[in-house]
């Protein structure tokens, strides 16, 4: 079974994202080994936002396990439809790689050195999403593609 982790910068404080959230976190369970990793912001001025990237890129490295292929959201990165993240999915499980970990950045985004690391860049939109809202459209999205997989209603799009 493909194992998926989403690590993020940051906890979900808005009761509304997280209840939702946590609802998306619960769904996927039944179809992937899911896992999330939170750690905790740098807390540190703008001015010092490069720092904030590195502290906020050791405490995420840390936590990441070697097996899993890094997946870092950035804003820059490739722009894919649920489809192709199913896809995605899919080859993991076809040629037996162990699977993923979605990696969120904090308030100024991911360090260079983890962006460099990883293995793929995801956009989930060109524009600016805060660390929450970007966690549970990653996770809807993961849901929604493991529902392809499986051949059920949910997915609606072509």
């Amino acid at each position: 079974m493909t194992r998926i982790l989403v690590a993020s910068v940051g906890r979900n404080r808005a009761s509304a994202l997280r209840r939702a959230t946590e609802e998306y976190e619960e769904r996927l369970r039944h179809y992937i080994r899911f896992e999330t990793v939170v750690v905790e912001p740098a807390r540190l001025p703008d001015a010092r936002a490069a720092e904030a990237r590195e502290r906020e890129a050791a405490a995420l490295e840390r936590r990441l396990p070697d097996d899993l292929e890094l997946v870092a959201l950035t804003r820059e990165g490739e722009r894919w439809t649920t489809r192709a993240l199913a896809d995605y999915l899919d080859d993991m499980r076809t040629y037996g790689r162990p699977g993923a970990v979605f990696a969120i950045g904090g308030a100024h985004g991911l360090a260079k050195g983890l962006l460099s690391r990883a293995r793929r860049q995801l956009a989930l939109s060109p524009m600016t999403l805060p660390h929450e809202v970007a966690r549970l459209v990653l996770t809807e999205q993961l849901y929604r593609a493991a529902t392809i997989l499986r051949g059920e209603p949910y997915h609606k799009g072509s």
